[in-house]
């Protein structure tokens, strides 16, 4: 036991049998050094420690003269001060200055449990958490399980808190108006705000003045810390690379042998006239270079084959048989054919669909991968043994070692890809529905895997924070994509292989140039993991889904995000798809639904207006035929879903299919532009 004072010349320690420090609390304590201070004569420093202890309560903490200047008392006021203010604020300035009442709400949490007033800060939390629970759920919940002063200093999001600033954009009228108060208000807790914002936020002046419209529950692009929402301490953003996004030139050898196919075909046609010849539409949608298009070398690929020949006829076939579907003022919905994957006792991770509508593969915990015949065809392999005694519906691949947590057709349907917990992805042949390669280089779980747009090509997603780039015909990877903060959780392709898209746990996207292995773009936006990417057709378009509960629309050349679209509650969302056209998006999610939305209502790109019955009654039908939701996301007729919540949604939510106990795990649009769904029923 050290002494209070300083030790003197043959001192001794305290009597074996004096209680220890473990065993009361700290009022008792110093009654107990008191007492040993005065038998051994140290009388000043007695005095000094009695002194101290007439100002501390039970717990050992000061206490001030004024019971309201006790900080935890203070930091109640003090909050309380700036949230009455922001109530009592004009609508047009409400939006803006909550924002600024999250930054404040943690600091005022964090400062009261590092001084020590743990019991004061949970009440303080307890209180007023759920007020931003909303946009900023996914931090409220590891900061809420902080418990002891200790924490506030070696929990890592907190310390992210302390050591940096929180970004917030206000025009210049809201931040003046924000600084004025506060210094007039200083004794009523104006300066304890100040003093928070000072040393913890950037505010950031924007002209102009506060926007009418502006709605606080969506987070601004740059609101949030550099290096916790953007994941980085520069923003890629501010200086915006060039990207080419135009298709990818098509090998003219191919596409004259394309051509002569499609001639022969249109020649055994007896009637031409409805729909067009085969060979005007190969016209119409071959992949000629443009402006913005990569160079072929850009995105090297191995030599066509006749594989290749009869895929491009197919689909030049499927192109001109597809459904128009639309968005605009009549919006053309697709067909959902639902396939609802029973007795998974909870252990189905991953379902996929293959490109030509024929196969389905599932991923499960228990370590092996399972392909369906959508058909109802037998599965045949090339090997005779394999088909002995009947040619099974569906086949079990067994290799991985752990749960299979991602699957991928590559875009002929004839190999498969997985990836797995046991830290590999491996090759599988849908000819002899056998593993052909396993690829190992990756030190954690793998949690996503995708082939790219023409098949030579397939990215992972992992646990250590990386995407990887790989060939079908090497063991290792040809790229390390780096740069994120947490595990990628999610990837996706633009359609001209040029680029991979990744979403992270970091609560960003990332679009990473193939070529250089760097980083072209910077998505933040949500405020929750990114759990589901989908790129437009035409390569223009981003669609970003998160645990947030919201779908963004981004244009990826100017790297901004063009409007959140709400509608699933919330809950999370597994799965989104683009039609052919790249005007309508559907999503699938936990809150057992799929939904279909019109991407470009609301952007102001190519003057795309809300439908007429938007315009007339603000309501949209949700496809029950029962439900409405107003324009502004508020509830109107009594609308109910399960449960009997109200269903709030964007304007540009166009319908919505129920299923009756099933979470979506998969949605995609075909290439005839029918949406396949994929969902697993929970008993």
């Amino acid at each position: 036991m050290s002494h209070p004072g300083p030790p003197q010349p043959g001192a001794s320690a305290p009597a074996a049998g004096a209680p220890g420090p473990p065993g009361g609390t700290p009022q008792q304590l110093n009654q107990i050094v008191i007492e040993y201070l005065s038998k051994k004569g140290y009388s000043k420093t007695e005095a000094m420690l009695r002194m101290e202890s007439a100002h501390t309560d039970a717990e050992g903490r000061p206490i001030n003269s004024k019971p309201e200047d006790n900080p935890d008392t203070m930091y109640e006021r003090a909050y309380m001060h700036l949230i009455r203010w922001i109530d009592n604020s004009l609508e047009i300035y409400k939006p803006e200055l909550r924002r600024l009442a999250y930054p404040v709400f943690v600091h005022f949490y964090l400062n009261m449990l590092s001084q020590g007033y743990v019991n004061p800060a949970k009440a303080f939390w307890t209180k007023h958490h759920e007020e931003h629970g909303t946009k900023h759920s996914h931090d409220l919940k590891e900061l809420g399980a902080l418990t002891l002063p200790a924490h506030a200093t070696e929990n890592q999001l907190a310390k992210l808190y302390r050591e940096s600033k929180y970004r917030i954009s206000l025009s210049k009228t809201t931040g003046g108006l924000v600084i004025v108060f506060l210094e007039e208000t200083e004794d009523q807790g104006g300066k304890l705000v100040l003093d928070v914002i000072n040393r913890y936020v950037d505010i950031r002046t924007v002209a102009g003045r506060a926007g009418m419209f502006s709605r606080d529950e969506d987070a601004t692009e740059d609101e949030g810390i550099l290096g916790h929402v953007s994941g980085s301490q520069a923003s890629v953003t501010d200086v915006l690379r060039a990207v080419k996004l135009g298709p990818l030139p098509m090998d003219r050898e191919l596409a004259k042998e394309v051509e002569d196919e499609l001639q022969e075909e249109d020649a055994k046609m007896r009637d031409v006239s409805r729909g067009g010849s085969l060979l005007e539409e190969f016209q119409r949608i071959k992949r000629e270079e443009m402006e913005d298009s990569p160079m072929r070398d850009a995105v090297p690929l191995p030599p066509y084959t006749v594989t290749d020949v009869e895929r491009e006829v197919q689909l030049v076939k499927e192109q001109r048989e597809a459904v128009k579907i639309h968005g605009g003022p009549s919006p053309a919905l697709p067909s959902v054919c639902m396939y609802t994957f029973h007795n998974t006792n909870d252990g189905l991770h991953t379902v996929q669909f293959s490109d030509d509508a024929t196969l389905a593969a599932c991923g499960f915990a228990e370590s092996y991968v399972r392909v369906f015949s959508l058909k109802g065809t037998p599965l045949e392999s090339i090997i005779p043994s394999e088909n002995e005694p009947t040619i099974p519906k569906s086949r079990r691949l067994i290799g991985h070692s752990g749960p299979v947590y991602g699957t991928s057709f590559s875009p002929d349907a004839k190999y498969l890809l997985s990836c797995s917990e046991d830290k590999s992805a491996r090759l599988w042949s849908l000819n002899t529905y056998t593993a052909l390669v396993v690829y190992k280089g990756h030190d954690a779980p793998i949690w996503d895997v995708e082939f790219g747009p023409f098949g030579h090509y397939f990215a992972t997603a992992s646990h250590e924070h990386t995407a990887r780039l790989w060939s079908c015909d090497h063991i290792y990877p040809l790229r390390i994509f780096a740069g994120h903060l947490s595990d990628v959780d999610t990837l996706a392709w633009h359609p001209n292989s040029a680029y991979l898209f990744t979403g992270s746990s970091d609560k960003t996207a990332r679009m990473w140039d193939i070529q250089t292995g760097n980083a072209a773009r910077l998505f933040h936006g949500h405020t929750a993991p990114v759990t589901a990417l989908a790129v437009s057709p035409d390569g223009k378009y981003l669609a970003t889904a998160a645990e947030d509960s919201l779908i963004n629309i981004w244009d990826i050349a100017a790297g901004k995000r063009l409007k959140s679209m709400k509608g699933h509650g919330k809950t999370s969302i597994y799965s989104l798809s683009f039609s052919r056209e790249g005007s309508v998006l559907v999503s699938g999610g936990a809150d057992m639904t799929v939904r279909c939305w019109d991407v470009m209502h609301g952007t102001g790109i190519g003057n795309v207006d809300a439908p007429e019955s938007l315009q007339a009654n603000g309501t949209v039908s949700l496809g029950d035929g029962t439900t409405k939701v107003d324009g502004t996301g508020q509830s109107s007729g009594g609308a109910k879903r399960k449960g009997g919540r109200d269903v709030l949604a964007t304007p540009d939510h166009l319908a919505v299919w129920h299923t009756k106990k099933s979470p979506v795990y998969k949605v995609q649009f075909t290439r005839k532009n029918m949406v396949l769904a994929g969902a697993a029923f929970l008993p």
